[in-house]
């Protein structure tokens, strides 16, 4: 009982880290074009954070995206042991990408470490490669898709507003950020809140499987943790949980990756943030609808880029670009080697 606990809480911890750590993509336009302060933007970010689960529960009805992170892995290999790993290294690169400034993904952090752990426990034909490639290739995808519809968004935009008062039209797109940062802050709820639901459910089922619940103390019946069979029947403590830490790590900020979104990229004006959150909000929508874990990272960065690139492909800063892709790519294998790591060291010390 006390290793489920250990993950719950460690989970917990990812997804406040994942807040925090992620709260420039929906905050960073708004705060470097000075719509809001940087303690306004993210109130309003970590508020539309939480809108997002009574829309993911009432609205759409179900929790894809947790099925599709829980399902990476085949279920037999699933141990507490191979969870609380992939959490750990997961942590490890979160903390540490944020602590350089880089605008990294959670989302392959997590099923990086996720898989590394179980790759490490049970060998390659403990995943599932085709779950792991399709969410591998949205590494690339999420952000073309946010760069395109950024690129004719900005383009329309510009042209429905050529015969506008220039002052008029600043004032109108500043006050318009205050719906595209909402828009976005819930994708961003949607899609990363259910990453952590997903590993928290997984836990939950396996400890359920190998009888934990049955010998569970009085003393804990009170947390409502109980044996499930499947995401779909997850007790109602997950999803609040994981919405509302997010939502809290969302308010503690992320100032270091605010200035690599809002200002390091390219130069944005008001326009400019309302049609790159819009976009990438749009984005996330998609992935929601396909159940494809993303990146909402990658989503805004392309935005980003997409708007830069109408202007000239010089006023985006490709160097910077760079390095952000760089740091994408090598997020699912560093997490995974991290994971596989710190699997073979408490292995030998936690027992399956």
């Amino acid at each position: 009982m006390s290793l489920l606990l250990t993950i719950i809480v460690l989970a917990l911890l990812f997804d406040f880290i994942n807040g925090f750590h992620d709260a420039a993509n929906s905050i960073a336009t708004i705060v470097s074009t000075k719509v809001l302060t940087p303690f306004q933007a993210v109130i309003w970010a970590a508020f539309f954070n939480f809108v997002a689960f009574f829309i993911a529960k009432y609205i759409i009805g179900d929790f894809g995206i947790a099925n599709t992170v829980a399902k990476t892995v085949f279920p037999e290999f699933i141990t507490l042991p191979v969870i609380l790993s992939g959490i750990i290294a997961a942590i490890i690169w979160n903390l540490l990408t944020w602590w350089l400034g880089i605008p990294s993904s959670s989302s392959h952090t997590l099923i990086g470490g996720f898989a590394g752990a179980a790759i490490m426990a049970g060998g390659f034909s403990s995943i599932h490669s085709a779950i792991i490639l399709m969410i591998a290739a949205f590494i690339l995808l999420a952000p073309l898709i946010g760069m395109s519809v950024a690129f004719v968004l900005t383009l329309l935009t510009l042209q429905i507003c050529k015969k506008m008062n220039p002052h008029k039209a600043n004032n109108w797109f500043k006050h318009l950020q205050l719906v595209s940062s909402a828009l976005f802050s819930i994708g961003h709820g949607l899609n990363d809140s259910q990453k952590v639901m997903g590993i928290i459910g997984a836990a939950v089922i396996t400890a359920g499987a190998s009888g934990i619940f049955d010998s569970m103390p009085a003393s804990l019946e009170w947390m409502g943790l109980e044996r499930i069979d499947n995401l779909n029947h997850m007790p109602a403590w997950i999803p609040v949980s994981c919405f509302t830490v997010i939502g809290l790590g969302t308010m503690s900020g992320g100032w270091k990756i605010v200035k690599t979104m809002g200002t390091r990229i390219t130069k944005v004006t008001p326009l400019e943030g309302v049609v790159a959150e819009t976009a990438g909000a749009l984005t996330l929508y998609l992935t929601e609808y396909l159940k494809v874990p993303v990146s909402t990272t990658h989503t805004i960065a392309g935005a980003i880029i997409g708007v830069g690139a109408t202007k000239r492909l010089s006023a985006v800063r490709w160097g910077i670009t760079r390095q952000l892709i760089l740091a994408w790519i090598l997020t699912i294998p560093v997490s995974a080697a991290l994971g596989a790591a710190i699997y073979s060291i408490l292995s030998s010390h936690i027992p399956s």
